[in-house]
């Protein structure tokens, strides 16, 4: 198969070759039509082999020719043609037939020969371009002859697939929408709960306690205090100092003081 390829391949550029070589005199003419001679040398392409190409071509062998035309640039077009076909071979069935009768049209980027070929499911046409020079395929389309019904339900399907996906946008657009109140709602209790939380961490201070002062402040470790007020009570009672044992020292109540 890998040879076989090859040969497809060569083949297909050494056409091009040769008839690229005969058109450069006559590609140079300007007319309102194709002249009889560049129409001899269209006439003489092998469009059908072209499409035998693909037609022949099995699925496992798809990335290896595409890597051999690509190679060469005189037929790298051929190569992205790969995947329009693998688009419409379903639709189309096996090969059976083309037409020998070929359409040739000229535009201002070269020219192009289309052949009618049959398929076991439908007609085709297939289209091969050139540039002015016959030097180099440009590109190829294939074309499937689709009857009213099958044209009014692929029109229908691409109608529905818009209109649905309108419809899905436009809905998901309402949706947002009317979630922006919920937003704002969501914003406001995360705003509140935020002021909660700022209050609730100030009412949570440490608290400042102030040590409140002792009723009776005991002076145990006052001596000079214990020895004037021992040297009073011994002078007012007409004894000796050392008769006495101070034992401790409690403030009086203020009351007393105004009573004595």
């Amino acid at each position: 198969m890998k040879l076989n390829l090859k040969r497809a391949v060569v083949g297909l550029t050494m056409a091009v070759c040769l008839f690229s070589l005969s058109a450069c005199g006559a590609a140079s003419k300007q007319s309102e039509g194709i002249d009889a001679d560049m129409k001899a040398q269209l006439e003489q392409i092998p469009v059908a082999s072209y499409l035998e190409l693909y037609t022949g071509l099995e699925d496992k062998d798809t990335e290896q020719m595409r890597k051999s035309l690509t190679k060469k640039d005189e037929v790298a077009a051929l190569a992205e043609g790969i995947d329009s076909w693998n688009n419409v071979k379903g639709d189309l069935g096996s090969f059976v037939s083309a037409s020998d009768s070929v359409k040739l049209e000229e535009s201002k980027d070269g020219y192009s020969a289309t052949v009618n070929t049959v398929f076991e499911k439908r007609n085709m046409d297939f289209t091969v371009t050139f540039d002015h020079k016959l030097s180099k395929i440009t590109g190829v389309a294939f074309v499937p002859e689709y009857n009213i019904a099958e044209k009014m339900e692929k029109a229908g399907f691409n109608t529905l697939m818009g209109m649905g996906t309108v419809f899905v946008v436009l809905i998901f657009i309402s949706m947002l929408i009317g979630c922006f109140r919920y937003i704002s709602i969501f914003e406001e209790k995360l705003l509140n709960k935020k002021n909660v939380a700022e209050i609730k961490v100030a009412v949570e201070a440490e608290p400042v306690f102030i040590q409140p002062l002792a009723e009776e402040d005991e002076l145990k470790d006052d001596l000079e205090l214990a020895a004037v007020i021992t040297a009073a009570i011994a002078a007012s009672e007409g004894v000796s100092p050392s008769g006495l044992v101070v034992r401790s020292i409690k403030r009086a109540a203020t009351g007393n003081w105004k009573k004595a």
